[in-house]
């Protein structure tokens, strides 16, 4: 059986997840999915749809979707789904897991990993992250958890833009591709989202191409003669930063990005990944790339979330293709010198 592909969908409290997930609930798209909440809170989703069962941890929904609450962990919520699905207890094609608003999605992403029973069955397609327009700047000023949430999306929503005036969306949408600059940000007004857009991203998809906004790898490029790699891109290069009046916002969330044209020598990057993973692992959110490794004439493609890092054979270079090698890395407070200068001693 192929496996089933899920969604993590997190965002800070209010920014309209249930919403969201209502909307695609309701939609009719002939697909059957699982949800998985980590809480009902107030606004739960089972006010309108489903009468709760306070026994039942399994809920069936009136257009064949299922919705489960957490009561243990997650590693038994999905295996349950799995084992229930299999005796054709249950029906859905895919699961959306709703954490809490505090939640950092990290620990969520992990499972489908380091589980072997549950990699077995699933398959994590992208981390969804809902910015409420109205309360966003507050809220990533004050909570950390918010920022991380950022840092670790596939896909980011800014909702409730019709709240705010346009230049308020605009400088959110700024600071936010700072801390993240490869998710894909949309504007949604009551979880009215393409489907297109939240399902089937392959966000996790080691073969996926690397998406990195073009524009932030050319933005600090004019001749400052950094040769083989980039500003990271905070505010401390004000000059290039067309919102002068976002320098309030020094978020501890933050990415750069390495490029090299010159090949890695491969037991060298490893060693020094698998180090800066013991020490940073808990700081670094997501990271992604590209490598061009000396030996090889096909591309190797890493990412890793936390303490994880996995990497696989890509396609093999096009011919004329420069063979240039691109990670990013998005974190806490991540010392971009350590990383650049640790990187720089792995080029062969």
């Amino acid at each position: 059986m192929s496996l089933i592909p899920a969604t993590i969908l997190t965002g800070f409290l209010g920014s309209g997840k249930t919403t969201l997930l209502k909307r695609v609930l309701t939609e009719a798209h002939g697909q059957k999915i699982a949800v998985i909440e980590n809480e009902f809170g107030d606004e739960n989703i089972d006010n309108e749809i489903l009468v709760q069962d306070s026994r039942e941890q399994i809920i069936q929904l009136n257009n064949g979707c299922v919705c489960c609450t957490i009561r243990e962990d997650l590693r038994s919520t999905l295996t349950v789904l799995a084992a229930k699905r299999r005796k054709g207890e249950l029906q859905f094609d895919r699961v959306v897991i709703e954490t809490t608003g505090l939640a950092d999605p990290g620990p969520v992403a992990q499972t489908f990993f380091m589980d072997d029973e549950v990699a077995e069955n699933f398959l994590l397609d992208s981390i969804l992250t809902l910015v409420d327009a109205k309360h966003g700047d507050q809220q990533l000023d004050t909570r950390q958890e918010a920022r991380m949430q950022v840092g670790f999306a596939d896909q980011i929503f800014i909702s409730k833009a019709d709240l705010v005036d346009d230049a308020s969306v605009d400088a959110l949408a700024h600071r936010i591709k700072h801390m993240n600059p490869r998710a894909p940000q949309k504007r949604v007004n009551f979880g009215d989202v393409p489907l297109k857009d939240v399902f089937d991203l392959k966000g996790f998809n080691l073969n996926a191409k690397l998406e990195i906004d073009p524009d932030f790898l050319k933005a600090d490029d004019h001749g400052h003669g950094h040769h083989h790699h980039d500003h990271d891109h905070d505010h401390e290069h004000g000059e290039h930063c067309d919102h002068p009046h976002h320098h309030a916002h020094d978020d501890d969330v933050k990415s750069f990005v390495f490029r090299s044209d010159k090949p890695f020598n491969p037991a060298k990057l490893e060693d020094f990944l698998a180090a800066i993973v013991q020490v940073y692992g808990p700081k670094m959110l997501r990271y992604k790339g590209v490598l061009n490794m000396k030996g090889s004439d096909r591309k190797v493609i890493f990412q890793g979330v936390h303490q994880l890092m996995g990497s696989d054979l890509g396609p093999a270079w096009a011919k004329g293709e420069k063979k240039t090698s691109k990670m990013v890395f998005i974190g806490l407070d991540l010392p971009k010198d350590v990383f650049q200068q640790g990187l720089e001693q792995c080029l062969a």
